[in-house]
């Protein structure tokens, strides 16, 4: 999911471009923050990262995926982390245990997830994009949780709920300033939801 560690290059200008990939993303949050998504081109985003067009679509199928390029790692991620959870931790143990592991490799991308989220909350058609994100999280870790034979409806309440207490915790990690590790929130979080359950 980094940023940084993805070399791209340039056929036009004959060389290597080190870190293409970074560079139009910077670009690209630049403008959609100063601008505004809509507003913002393919072209302006490549002319701003002092790229091609040609090497924006080398990464990119457009530019809504500057945002989003990263959900089908993200959910590999999980359903891996999920799936190799001890069998006999309750459903939604698994779930947090998998969802926490995941947030790990949020700890140095505070800053982009902020920026980030800031621009899709400010227009709707990105917004509707991380519903979708996310509801397609759910699905993947309800099929994981059915092959570790867990039947419906629980199976899919157990995935919802764990989505669920992700969305919360990754809002509330990327709007605290002094930038508490993510993994520390959803274990909050998951403890707090059981105290709900509980009627505590």
């Amino acid at each position: 999911m980094s940023t940084t560690d993805i070399i791209g290059y340039d056929w036009p200008m004959g060389r290597w471009e080190p870190n293409a990939r970074g560079r139009l993303v910077e670009a690209a949050l630049e403008l959609y923050s100063d601008r505004g998504y809509d507003q913002t081109t393919v072209a302006e985003i490549a002319k701003r990262a002092g790229l091609t067009e040609r090497t924006f679509f080398r990464h990119f199928t457009d530019k809504r995926e500057v945002l989003f390029s990263g959900a089908g790692e993200l959910q590999q991620q999980l359903v891996h982390a999920l799936d190799n959870a001890p069998d006999s931790l309750p459903s939604i143990e698994a779930i947090s245990l998998a969802l926490e592991a995941v947030a790990g490799g949020f700890s140095e991308r505070h800053e982009f997830a902020r920026r980030r989220q800031t621009i899709i909350a400010e227009n709707a058609e990105l917004a509707e994009r991380e519903r979708i994100k996310l509801g397609s999280l759910a699905f993947a870790l309800a099929e994981a949780l059915r092959r570790r034979g867990v039947s419906d409806p629980a199976a899919t309440l157990a995935a919802e709920m764990g989505i669920a207490v992700f969305r919360v915790a990754f809002e509330r990690w990327i709007n605290e300033t002094n930038e508490p590790d993510l993994s520390h929130i959803l274990r909050v979080s998951f403890d707090q939801l059981k105290a709900v359950t509980a009627g505590k």
